[in-house]
């Protein structure tokens, strides 16, 4: 069971990191920050720590800032509650997963559009090419 305790550390990490940011860290530059994962080096001395922040570009970089800047406390606030001999080193990441998921969905929304308009029209005799109304097909 050696293999699996990396991604259950990960995951109490994850847990853990989240109560802590949202019930201990009263930096002010932190804004509406939600852990989305974490991963853990093999050897787990390092611990990655991925984040979504709620804003613009400017929101999103302090934040990262901040939490990086309390990492130490953080750190602590975790080898409390994990009860393990050796805490690793917290580095936040920006999750950049949820705008990539958001623009994919955006994507595949315009399309839907753009294919459902393509129905109407041929539906109602159009020539997508030059608007004018197609020719009905010889009737035999």
């Amino acid at each position: 069971m050696v293999g699996r305790r990396p991604e259950r550390l990960a995951e109490q990490i994850k847990e853990e990191v989240s109560l802590i940011i949202a019930g201990d860290l009263e930096d002010p530059r932190v804004g509406f920050v939600t852990v989305t994962d974490a991963k853990i080096s093999p050897d787990l001395r390092h611990a990655k720590i991925f984040v979504t922040v709620l804003g613009d570009e400017q929101q999103v970089s302090e934040s990262l800032q901040a939490l990086n800047h309390a990492s130490r406390f953080i750190r602590h606030r975790l080898g409390a509650a994990l009860r393990i001999r050796r805490t690793p080193e917290i580095h936040f990441v920006y999750d950049e997963i949820v705008q990539t998921a958001a623009r994919i969905e955006q994507l595949l929304s315009e399309e839907g559009e753009k294919a459902k308009e393509r129905e109407r029209a041929e539906a109602a005799g159009f020539r997508e090419e030059d608007g004018e109304q197609a020719e009905p097909p010889p009737r035999e």
